[in-house]
């Protein structure tokens, strides 16, 4: 009699810095683990090509410049534009982000707009400035994110990023507080950063 054994499936892998083969974890298994309570309330992890990846706490600044911004960008938001908020952001199978600020046609919800048709993502960076910057910004460009915004939560200076590519963004420019910036498709829904109330 033959005897049957059970298909196992092996884990892909991904490989870091240091050259060293990590597990890939896919957005499911990311699920599985929060919904049987592996992450605790306090704890802040992204999944980012399939590793995961604990955030730095967002501090007292960060939190106002948000807020301000979100007051800005809702109080004058178009009807057939959506806005979402840190929510948990699920572009591809390999990656759950938390976006500060999601914009996005109404036809779409935010956990799974596809990046394709996000209007304009931004991050407010305090200590995740280089990082937001930097290994983020390369996620989002190859994922298709047509506009990204950085903006500095300490100097309210913002780096735009644009026309993306496999590689990152061809496009970065740095605009000060006292500039008007508006994303590409929405032109309607310009801010001046230093204009905000924030102390």
């Amino acid at each position: 009699m033959n005897e049957i054994r059970p298909v196992v499936r092996q884990r892909a892998t991904t490989q870091v810095a240091d050259g060293l083969p990590r597990l890939a974890w896919t957005v499911e298994d990311f699920d599985s683990l929060a919904e049987h309570g592996f992450f605790s309330e306090d704890d802040r992890i992204e999944l980012i090509g399939g590793e995961l990846v604990p955030m730095s706490p967002k501090g007292n600044r960060h939190e106002v410049v948000r807020d301000e911004l979100h007051d800005f960008v809702i109080r004058r938001l178009p009807k057939n534009v959506r806005v979402s908020i840190e929510i948990g952001w699920r572009p591809d199978k390999q990656t759950y982000v938390e976006p500060d600020i999601l914009l996005y046609p109404t036809g779409f919800t935010g956990n799974i707009v596809p990046p394709g048709e996000v209007i304009v993502l931004i991050e407010v960076a305090d200590t995740s400035l280089s990082y937001d910057a930097g290994r983020k910004a390369k996620i989002y460009a190859a994922l298709g994110v047509r506009e990204y915004w950085v903006v500095n939560a300490k100097t309210l200076e913002t780096i735009v990023h644009l026309e993306p590519g496999a590689e990152g963004y061809a496009q970065v420019s740095t605009h000060a507080p006292s500039e008007a910036l508006a994303p590409l498709t929405l032109p309607a829904l310009s801010v001046t950063l230093g204009s905000l109330k924030i102390g």
